[in-house]
């Protein structure tokens, strides 16, 4: 899955910017040089030069000379990709019918990695201990998501992508053995949705379908979640999946117009 490249080609330097840029978070959300040097293994010095960088582009707020934070400019990292995604906007107005329907939430995201990575949500309840939204990024493994995405590469690189994956079990439920999440994978095949029962989270359930291009590629997945205590995986198959494959299929239609 991950590219390969030459040394004489890699730019070290954008690699400790970008470092640098990925350890703000939400419990991060203001950090001394020391501190950022610290989380992303960099000298002061180095940290320092990065920082000034950024704060010089726009990137990087300074406050009081000493606390360091994420401008709103780099949205405009995030956006430049989500603007090129044609089925993003597109599917928006889709997402929201369908969580009107069955009043959850709906998602949509494509794989980055060993991760999924979110670029369309409708919330309707908080169901999950985090805060979801466009750009969160969850564990490609445990998510029903996830596994549409994966069950949509080819049957090795797929093998060698779960071989690959450092699972970690995030709660009782939780799939960590390669074998066995192929076999989940091949399953996802045969009936063309997925369903992750409290793998992720304990209490949260969500049911998830592949959208494909008009060549028939898997490029994103749809979801509905819901709270265990609410929503059964009985529930989840009955109802909510005809909702899920109706709208997906209205998404692929209009896509396939582009």
């Amino acid at each position: 899955m991950e590219p390969t490249i030459k040394k004489s080609d890699f730019v070290q330097s954008l690699e400790k910017g970008l470092k640098v840029i990925s350890a703000f978070d939400v419990d991060n959300a203001q950090m001394t040089l020391t501190e950022v040097a610290k989380k992303v293994d960099l000298t002061r010095a180095n940290a320092r030069r990065i920082l000034l960088t950024l704060q010089y582009l726009g990137f990087v707020s300074c406050v009081d000379g000493k606390q360091f934070s994420l401008s709103p400019k780099v949205l405009t990292l995030g956006y430049s990709y989500l603007s090129a995604l044609p089925f993003q906007e597109l599917a928006k107005p889709y997402l929201k019918t369908l969580a009107e329907e069955v009043n959850e939430s709906c998602s949509m995201s494509v794989l980055d990695g060993y991760d999924i990575v979110y670029v369309a949500r409708v919330q309707t309840n908080r169901i999950m201990t985090i805060s979801l939204g466009v750009g969160t990024r969850l564990p490609v493994y445990a998510t029903s998501m996830g596994r549409v995405l994966l069950a949509g590469l080819p049957d090795s690189e797929m093998q060698s992508f779960l071989r690959g994956v450092k699972a970690e079990k995030l709660t009782t439920n939780t799939i960590t053995d390669s074998e066995q999440l192929i076999k989940r994978i091949q399953l996802v095949r045969e009936r063309g949705w997925a369903l992750a029962d409290q793998e992720l989270e304990i209490g949260v359930r969500s049911i998830a379908c592949p959208i494909k291009d008009k060549n028939g590629k898997t490029i994103a997945a749809l979801n509905i979640s819901g709270h265990a205590s609410r929503v059964s995986k009985d529930e989840m198959q009955e109802t909510f999946l005809p909702h899920l494959k109706s709208t997906v299929a209205q998404i692929e239609s209009a896509l396939h117009k582009l």
